[in-house]
C-alpha cells in the first residue's frame, strides 16, 4: 500500500519544475484549507460554545483568507479564536502574492507578444534587415534624421529588448517573404542589410516584393562588391576597408601652399577638438574660430568626412578636426586660451607606419599618395608586411622606426590591441600623429585617452554613411586638397573680408590679403587696389575660382 508521500514523490518524478511548482501549491493550500477548516469548527464548538457546521466552518475560512468578510460570526469572545483568525488573515495576503507570482504572473509572460502592434503605419519609409552593429547607434542616427523604418531583427530577445526601448523593431526572418511584408517592404523606399552570407538571399526576396526598392549592403570584403551589384545591391559598403581608407586620408591630406608672404605667414593649422574642450556639442558658427576677426575655417574632419567648407550649423564632436587659416600667430593665441584643443600643423606627412595589415590596413596604402613612404606591420607574415611581430611590443614599433614617423595608422584586429598599440607608440613617440580605428564606439573616449590624435568608430562611421545616403547626399567622393594660393584683389575692391568670406557652398573663401609688404586677416579690413588675397578652398573650389574669378 502506497502513503501519501510515496504518491506525492511519485507525481512529481516525472514533471517539468514548473509542473512541480503548481503541484506543490495545490497540494499545500488544499491541505491549509482542509487544516483551517477543521480547527475552526474545533474552536467554535469548544471555545466559543457557537457550534457550525463543518460546510459553514470552510465558508468562513474561505471568506477570512480572501479578505472577503467573516460573515455572521464576528466578533469572537476567546483570545485563541481572535489569534486564530488574525493567522488566517496572515496566510490568506501571504497566498495571495504568492499566486500572483506562481499563477498569474507567470500566465502573462507566457502570453505571446506581437511587436507588430508597435508599429505606426509605414511609407517610403527604410527597411533594416538585420544589422551586426550596434543596432542603437544606427537607429538614433536615422530618428535624430526623423527618418521612418522599422528593423527586422532574427533574434526575438534582441527585438523584444529594442521595441520595449521604444524602436521600430520586429522579430523576424528577412530571408521570409511573409516577415518583410510584415515590415510593409512593399511601401519602402530603401533596404539597408548587414547580413553576411544570407544577404543575397534577403536581397532577392526583398526586391521580389518591391523592384524599386534601393539597397545598401554593408560587407566583410571589397571582394564581394562585384557580386552583390549584380542581384541588384545599389551600394555595398565594406567599413574596415572604408575606414582603413579614411584613416589615411586624414593622414595625409595634403595642402598646397601656393601664397608666399614678404611678412607674417598665412599658416593652416588642424586644431583636434575633444571631449572635455569648450568646443565640444556647440555649433561650427558659434565657435571662437568662426567668430574670431582674424580666423577663417577652411575645412573640417567629421567622423571621417572631410567637409570643404564646414557649414556653420555642423556640431562639433569630440572627434572633429577643424583646418584653420590665419596668423600663425593668432592661431597660437586664440587656441591657448581654450583647454584639452591640440593644433598640428597641416602639411604632407614625411612616413607613414600602418600597423595591422587586414582589409583596412591594405586600404589605407591603397589610399595613401604614391610619393609618401610607409612602413607596414602585421603579426603574420602572409601580407609581407615590412616589419613581423606583435605592434603592441616597443621591440617592434622600434623596429618601424616609429620616433621618426610623422605618422601612424592603426588598424588592427580587435580594440583592446589597438589600445594598447596606442599607448605604447604615444610612449615611444610623443609628436607622431596617431590615427586609429575601433568597432565599438564606446572604446573613442578610451582611444582618445590612450593618445590617438584621430579615432572613427565602425559603428558610427557606419551609422552616418546610412543616414548620408537616406537623404542622398554624397559621401564617398575622393578627398580634395585644401589649397592656398595668393590672386589678385581687383574683383574684390571696396568689400570688406567679411563679406568676402561669405557663401561657403563656393568651395573657396578669401583669408585675408597682402597691402605693402604686410598681411591682413580682420574681417573689418576693405580690400583696395592694388592688395592682393589669400583664397583657401579645395581643389576643385579653387580651380573655379580662377575660372570665375580671378580670370
Amino acid at each position: 500500500m502506497h502513503t501519501l508521500p510515496t504518491l506525492l514523490k511519485s507525481a512529481l518524478r516525472d514533471r517539468t519544475r514548473r509542473q512541480r511548482l503548481l503541484l506543490i501549491y495545490a497540494v499545500g493550500l488544499v491541505s491549509l484549507v482542509l487544516v483551517f477548516t477543521v480547527t475552526y469548527y474545533w474552536g467554535m464548538r469548544t471555545l466559543e460554545d457557537q457550534p457550525r457546521s463543518i460546510f459553514q466552518a470552510f465558508n468562513t475560512v474561505i471568506e477570512t483568507m480572501t479578505t472577503t468578510g467573516y460573515g455572521a460570526d464576528a466578533p469572537w469572545s476567546t483570545p485563541t479564536m481572535n489569534v486564530f483568525v488574525a493567522t488566517m488573515q496572515v496566510s490568506g495576503v501571504v497566498i495571495g502574492f504568492v499566486t500572483l507570482r506562481v499563477l498569474v504572473i507567470p500566465l502573462f509572460e507566457r502570453t505571446p507578444l506581437n511587436l507588430d502592434d508597435r508599429l505606426s503605419i509605414k511609407t517610403d519609409h527604410v527597411v533594416v534587415a538585420e544589422y551586426q552593429r550596434d543596432t542603437e547607434v544606427l537607429l538614433d542616427e536615422l530618428e535624430a534624421l526623423d527618418v521612418d523604418y522599422v528593423l527586422v531583427e532574427f533574434d526575438i530577445e534582441e527585438a523584444k529588448r529594442l521595441s520595449d526601448e521604444g524602436y521600430q523593431a520586429i522579430n523576424g526572418d528577412p530571408e521570409e517573404r511573409a516577415d518583410l511584408d510584415r515590415a510593409s517592404i512593399e511601401k519602402a523606399s530603401l533596404l539597408i542589410t548587414d547580413a553576411e552570407d544570407r544577404t543575397a538571399s534577403i536581397v532577392l526576396t526583398a526586391l521580389e516584393a518591391n523592384e524599386d526598392l534601393r539597397v545598401i549592403s554593408f560587407t566583410p570584403s571589397t571582394r564581394r562588391k562585384a557580386a552583390l551589384a549584380e542581384i541588384g545591391v545599389d551600394r555595398s559598403i565594406a567599413p574596415h576597408a572604408l575606414i582603413g581608407q579614411r584613416l589615411a586620408e586624414k593622414a595625409t591630406t595634403p595642402v598646397s601652399v601656393d601664397a608666399p608672404t614678404d611678412g607674417e605667414a598665412v599658416a593652416i593649422r588642424e586644431v583636434l577638438v575633444r571631449r572635455e574642450s569648450p568646443l565640444h556639442g556647440i555649433r561650427v558658427g558659434d565657435s571662437p574660430l568662426a567668430s574670431h576677426p582674424n580666423l577663417t575655417l577652411v575645412a573640417g574632419w567629421f567622423d571621417g568626412e572631410l567637409r570643404l567648407p564646414p557649414s556653420p550649423d555642423d556640431r562639433l564632436t569630440p572627434n572633429t578636426v577643424l583646418v584653420v587659416a590665419g596668423p600663425e600667430r593668432v592661431i597660437d593665441d586664440v587656441t591657448s586660451e581654450m583647454a584639452n584643443v591640440r593644433t598640428v600643423r597641416a602639411s604632407r606627412h614625411s612616413r607613414i607606419v600602418v600597423a595591422g595589415l587586414g582589409e583596412g590596413g591594405i586600404a589605407a596604402i591603397e589610399a595613401l599618395p604614391s610619393d609618401v613612404p610607409t612602413t607596414t606591420i602585421d603579426e603574420s607574415a602572409d601580407g609581407t608586411p615590412d616589419i613581423v611581430g606583435d605592434v603592441t611590443e616597443p621591440e617592434t614599433l622600434r623596429a618601424a622606426n616609429i620616433a621618426d614617423a610623422s605618422a601612424l595608422v592603426v588598424t588592427v584586429g580587435d580594440d583592446a590591441t589597438a589600445l594598447l598599440t596606442v599607448a605604447m607608440a604615444r610612449s615611444l613617440a610623443p609628436d607622431v600623429e596617431i590615427l586609429v580605428r575601433v568597432t565599438d564606439t564606446e572604446k573613442t573616449t578610451a582611444a582618445f585617452r590612450a593618445g590617438a590624435d584621430y579615432v572613427l568608430s565602425v559603428q558610427r562611421v557606419c551609422a552616418r554613411l546610412v543616414a548620408a545616403e537616406v537623404h542622398g547626399e554624397r559621401v564617398m567622393d575622393p578627398v580634395s586638397q585644401i589649397r592656398l594660393v595668393r590672386a589678385d584683389a581687383g574683383p574684390f575692391v571696396g568689400e570688406s573680408l567679411a563679406t568676402v568670406r561669405h557663401g561657403t557652398e563656393r568651395g573657396w573663401t578669401v583669408v585675408g590679403l597682402v597691402r605693402d609688404g604686410t598681411v591682413y586677416t580682420d574681417e573689418d579690413t576693405t580690400i583696395e587696389p592694388g592688395d592682393e588675397v589669400f583664397v583657401a578652398g579645395s581643389d576643385e573650389g579653387i580651380q573655379r575660382f580662377e575660372r570665375t574669378v580671378d580670370t
